[in-house]
């Protein structure tokens, strides 16, 4: 049985159409037209060491960063990004993974009360200013851990669904366990300065990704620019968010961690995940998340090699009722690649041939392979896209006969 191996001539949709079946181990490799214009060189960054890109090393002031497509989960940057850190207020979007999952699962509801206790109401940093003694509705009290960053309103969703903001970071590190964190570690709800309090930027990046993906229904916060609770207006403390850059998700500052962020947005169907930390004022922040966003989007975009019904091959099978098996993805094959570095993409399609009949549809047979300079390896295993059976007893005997004679 050979090892039949095929380097795509393009990636574009409309090459899916039936191909010659290349010849054992022969590999042909050409260009992938671009349907963009490569992007413009990056404007001069602030001070800083480099990040690493798939286009090379990109200056960045910050101290950990991490850039992520959302829809292919692709690294388009990364500096320290595996490295724990000091959160700060981005420990929030994890208390909201927890209360979010709480209103799925109907053990919360949006209008239920929560009683402030005088640690929520004594509790420093940003505020929300919930009464002592009160209660507070449960959307109140979302709002005011996401738009006004409110410690007090964290600890009062923390007491009252695990009875104590202890008990709740037992949950937030559970539930870091169940994402694969690896590099978070939860000792309160809200960021505040503690020994131990770690996560790592691609940790909350990767959140991030949960969090717009799990409950669509809540993200809608994230993108509210002002609040007014108990009298008080404050705005939205992230500035991608306040410029309709973004929409969503935190900011986090304390003396250890300095200024961070973690924000997403979407054009045209691409969304993408930044998370920066370590910067060294607010302006700094402001500036390098809305550089590095645009970047992000200016250099790279999203191709989609084929489709989840496409056809990528058809592959003989030996003794079979069928002639040949299709080979398909099962889903949407999409990849994340700088602009115009497509036609140094090689896309190849491994497989055995013949297959022996029977083959079962969806049974991987295949694999399909991308790779080259800048382009993020991938391998994606190809299924049978149809049964075929093997041949009764005559079928066969003419096959193998056939076979004999004619050697093929």
């Amino acid at each position: 049985m050979l090892t039949r191996r095929m380097t795509l001539l393009s990636a574009t949709a409309s090459f899916w159409a039936p191909m010659a079946v290349a010849q054992p181990k022969h590999k042909a490799a050409a260009a992938h037209p671009a349907a963009h214009k490569p992007g413009e060189a990056a404007e001069a960054a602030p001070t800083g060491t480099p990040a690493q890109t798939p286009v090379g090393p990109l200056d960045t002031a910050a101290r950990y960063a991490v850039i992520i497509d959302y829809n292919t989960g692709a690294t388009i940057l990364d500096k320290d990004a595996d490295v724990a850190m000091t959160p700060s207020s981005m420990t929030k979007i994890m208390t909201a993974y927890i209360v979010y999952a709480m209103l799925k699962s109907g053990r919360l509801k949006l209008d239920q009360t929560l009683p402030v206790s005088e640690r929520a109401w004594r509790m420093g940093g940003s505020k929300m200013f919930v009464p002592l003694g009160g209660q507070v509705a449960v959307e109140d009290l979302i709002r005011g851990m996401i738009v006004q960053s409110g410690n007090d309103a964290c600890i009062v969703l923390a007491e009252g669904i695990a009875g104590s903001e202890e008990q709740f970071a037992e949950l937030m590190n559970q539930k870091a366990r169940e994402l694969g964190l690896a590099h978070s570690h939860f000792l309160n709800a809200t960021g505040w300065p503690a020994t131990g309090h770690v996560m790592s930027a691609r940790d909350i990046a990767v959140l991030a990704r949960h969090i717009i993906q799990d409950f669509p229904e809540y993200y809608k916060y994230d993108s509210e620019k002002t609040f007014k609770y108990n009298n008080i207006e404050q705005g939205n403390r992230n500035p991608l968010v306040q410029k309709g850059l973004a929409d969503g998700l935190k900011t986090g500052h304390t003396d250890d961690g300095g200024y961070g962020l973690v924000a997403s947005t979407e054009h045209n169907g691409r969304r993408v995940i930044l998370v920066l930390n370590g910067l060294a004022s607010m302006r700094q922040r402001s500036e390098e998340s809305e550089r590095l966003m645009d970047w992000a989007f200016r250099e790279f975009e999203d191709v989609t090699l084929f489709s989840a019904g496409d056809v990528v091959e058809k592959v003989p099978v030996w003794l079979g009722a069928a002639p040949t098996v299709p080979l398909v993805g099962g889903r949407d094959l999409v990849v994340t690649m700088p602009r115009g570095w497509r036609n140094k993409a090689k896309i190849s399609v491994d497989y055995e041939a013949p297959l022996r009949a029977p083959v079962l549809r969806g049974t991987p047979v295949g694999k399909l392979s991308v790779a080259g300079d800048g382009v993020p390896d991938l391998s994606i295993p190809l299924l049978a896209g149809a049964d075929v059976p093997r041949l009764g007893l005559p079928g066969r005997a003419m096959a193998v006969l056939t076979h004999m004679v004619t050697g093929g």
